[in-house]
């Protein structure tokens, strides 16, 4: 499948067969920089703004479709979407597909013990497991140089297949790539407020308010604070509509 234009984003989006063929492959074989992203309205509408972002979500080696807003918007612009994947989901599908093969997991990220809570619930629930839990950086938008260093110690002494970061989308998606010389033969994925739902801090939405893809309006009833990036939606509407009527206006002149 080749790249398309998608407001501005180069994307690809495989099926969930496709992913799994390619993580296994990499797995197998583990040569360069690899990175999963998540796409949603928010962090798309972050990369209109923001070149970096755009570049480092455009050239991943996979993207998600975490967003119903997007596998939607997507459809109105005739790209092909595959199936709608959200990171947590992803997450645990990654793990209970590869545990078998005694997959060593890092969790990076969140409040306090976060990651360690999470790492625990999966070592528990997967046996061939093998997986840790640092916060590593108390503020991903200014990092110490000592917890970069004590990050990549335990990165270097657990030699992990994959890391899982919670930073929150841009810093996760552009911390990897920035230390993805650090991070060769690792698959990397920013997978958000993940850890939350995992460790049960927050509740997930029963799973028929998942499939029709009002997760976010769940999540609004259980953490009202989240109004202020869910208004965001209507700018990812203008976007959207401003984009398709520039395409109408070129075709018709």
């Amino acid at each position: 499948m080749k790249q398309q234009n998608f407001l501005g984003l180069q994307v690809k989006v495989l099926l969930k067969k496709q992913v799994l063929e390619k993580i296994s492959l990499f797995i197998d074989k583990p040569e360069g920089f690899f990175h999963i992203v998540s796409l949603n309205p928010e962090n798309i509408l972050i990369t209109t703004k923001n070149e970096l972002f755009r570049k480092v979500l455009s050239e991943s080696d996979i993207q998600l479709i975490d967003g119903i807003g997007v596998k939607l918007a997507m459809q109105f612009f005739s790209v092909p979407t595959g199936q709608r994947l959200t990171g947590v989901d992803f997450m645990e599908e990654i793990i209970k597909t590869y545990s078998v093969r005694r997959l060593r997991v890092l969790f990076l990220g969140g409040r306090s013990n976060l990651a360690d809570k999470v790492s625990n619930c999966y070592n528990n629930k997967y046996k061939n497991l093998s997986s840790i839990g640092i916060s590593g950086i108390k503020n991903i938008a200014n990092p110490s140089e000592l917890e970069i260093k004590s990050i990549f110690s335990i990165v270097g002494d657990y030699k992990p297949q994959i890391i899982f970061a919670a930073f929150g989308s841009p810093y996760q998606e552009l911390w990897f790539y920035q230390n993805k010389k650090q991070l060769n033969g690792i698959i990397c994925m920013g997978v958000g407020g993940a850890f939350e739902f995992v460790a049960g801090v927050v509740p997930r939405a029963p799973k028929w308010v998942r499939k029709i893809g009002f997760e976010w309006l769940f999540r609004l009833t259980v953490q009202p604070w989240r109004i202020k990036r869910q208004l965001k939606l209507l700018q990812f509407v203008y976007a959207v509509l401003k984009e398709k009527l520039k395409m109408l206006f070129r075709s018709n002149n």
